[in-house]
This record gives structure tokens, sequence and C-alpha cells, in this order.
């Protein structure tokens, strides 16, 4: 972990670094840093949730490339991946209906809006997961993609947290 001081202290390349793997979404990580320096941690977040809001649709469905299904591990093998598979750790005790039914939501999901579902992982059970799966198919597409922008949004800033205290 990062503090606060560390952050405003890097040169903007390697600060860049630190909070990309937060979301794949490159004018974020910009933002955030021309943007130091920051009274202290919620001056932070606030700027990081009004970047967010910004976010166009390009790069939304680009940042969606980059997770993996709920339930699948992320192909790569940096920080990305490495937070993604903590976020999921709430699947690897699942039953296997349980897991064979996420399976079966995740491509029910991408037939019906054609990108992968994306939810906050982290402190959830597969089972809450399956759960917001199925109800969130009963989205229409406009309020779909508004739920699915609020929880890259939340997944960012969840991810901040953990890298800038």
């Amino acid at each position: 972990m990062t503090t606060l001081a560390e952050f405003h202290a890097l040169p903007a390349d390697e600060a860049e670094r630190l909070v990309a793997p937060c979301v794949a979404i490159p004018s974020w990580a910009t933002g955030l840093v021309a943007a130091r320096p920051y009274a202290d941690l919620d001056d932070l977040l606030a700027t990081a949730e009004s970047l967010a809001a910004a976010w166009t649709d390009e790069e939304v469905a680009g940042a969606l490339a980059d997770h993996p299904r709920i339930g699948e591990r992320h192909s790569g093998d940096g920080t990305s991946a490495a937070l993604s598979a903590r976020e999921q750790a709430g699947v690897d005790p699942a039953d296997a209906e349980v897991q064979a039914r996420l399976r079966a939501g995740n491509a029910a999901y991408e037939e019906r809006f054609g990108r992968i579902y994306l939810v906050r992982a982290a402190g959830r059970s597969a089972e809450e997961m399956l759960e917001l799966l199925e109800e969130r198919l009963g989205n229409d597409p406009a309020t779909e993609i508004a739920v699915t922008r609020a929880q890259l949004a939340e997944i960012a800033l969840l991810r901040l947290r953990g890298l800038v205290a």
C-alpha cells in the first residue's frame, strides 16, 4: 500500500502505473495523477468518482474487456489479474450447481446485452453474485448499462482504496 504522500511524490508515469490496475481506462489514471495533490483520501476518492462519471461508452467497453467473467480467472498475470482473483474468492467454494448456473447466466447475459456481466465481487459469495446476475437479466439495456457503469466505478474505487491510504 502507498500512502497519499508517497502517491503525491511519485513521478507522473509511476503514479499512473500504480493506479492503472484499478480500471483499464487510461484517461482515468491520467486524470487522477494530473489532479494531485489531494487534501486527503476522501478528496482523491471524490475525484476518482467524478472522473468515472465522465467515462465514454468506448472506455467502458474497453474496461469490460479487461475483466474476466464471474467464476472465471483473469488470463493475465499482473496486478489486475491478482486483484480480480482476490475479489472473486467467493466463487472458489461454490458448489458445482452454482458454478454451472454462473456459467449459464454469464452466457445468457452476454447474449442479451452483448458484453460480460460485471459485478463488484469483493465480499460477495458466488450465490450472491448469481442472484444479482439473474435479477439483472430482467433489466432493459439502458438500465443495465447504467448498472454496469456503476459497478465498474465501484470496483475502481474499491481497488484505489486498497492501493492508496
